[in-house]
């Protein structure tokens, strides 16, 4: 089936019963409140498509997704609130979902590849939870869904230090599942969801949230407090200064304040 658009900035095709959603906003594929919106709407809509049995989350462009865009100067302090109300509805939906990263996961972005159940990636593609070097607490829920996949341990460091890591890394620590070549991540993905799909649905789907029970509830008290930490610090210099940074390519120069 020819892709169509669902919203402006995201495209969904069929293959088999793999629905194929790719994210139309190349090359960073930033998000915001109304592309969560949609793609919410888009995987509620297909939770009720029973041609469709897995869905494969994939994007356009350079990188897989690089969050919220903080390059356009101080953020509204209470987006972040009404953005994650959004994401908790996708922590909800049934159908398992495999994420194709074939490029950078940057912040919101690693956020969004975890509502996933499976993430296909690759060598080129790269990991970093960069709150922390932003000057900002974590949000999108990863507070809850990164030490819950990579440990305690293993997720606070990669929190603290904002590390970015490879594919392969991803994969060596459980982040990610799968590495794929670098020009056939999605291909690969649709591929692992094909599997996905040939088992039983209603059981995969019933199986799936027996494992994921508690998870999306977790989720949505995790963002409470991700959101209320954001609201205070999004106003602070070391934010501030954090963005300029980034943007600058340089070490940022914290003060604490």
């Amino acid at each position: 089936m020819q892709p169509h658009q669902d919203s402006r900035d995201i495209a969904v095709r069929h293959d088999g019963h793999v629905a194929i959603v790719e994210l139309v906003r190349p090359p960073h594929n930033y998000f915001d409140e109304a592309l969560i919106h949609d793609l919410v709407a888009i995987f509620e809509r297909l939770d009720d498509d029973a041609s469709c049995r897995v869905i494969v989350l994939a994007a356009q462009g350079k990188a897989f997704c690089a969050g919220a865009d903080f390059t356009g100067g101080p953020t509204d302090p209470q987006m972040p609130r009404r953005l994650y109300k959004h994401a908790v509805r996708l922590f909800r939906t049934r159908k398992p979902i495999v994420a194709a990263v074939h490029g950078p996961a940057i912040g919101g972005g690693v956020g969004l590849a975890l509502v996933a159940d499976f993430r296909v990636t690759c060598d080129a593609a790269r990991f970093a939870v960069n709150f922390n070097r932003l000057g900002i607490h974590p949000g999108f829920g990863l507070s809850v869904t990164l030490p819950r996949l990579l440990g305690v341990q293993q997720a606070t460091k990669l929190l603290f230090t904002g590390r970015r890591i490879t594919g392969r890394e991803a994969v060596e620590i459980g982040l990610a599942d799968v590495l794929a070549p670098d020009d056939a991540v999605l291909e690969h993905a649709v591929m692992f969801a094909q599997d996905i799909a040939a088992s039983a649905p209603l059981a995969v789907m019933s199986t799936r949230a027996t494992l994921r029970q508690g998870l999306a509830d977790a989720v949505s008290g995790a963002v409470d407090r991700e959101a209320s930490e954001q609201e205070w610090q999004v106003r602070t210099a070391d934010f501030a200064e954090g963005v300029a940074a980034t943007a600058a390519r340089r070490a940022a120069v914290f003060v604490g304040k």
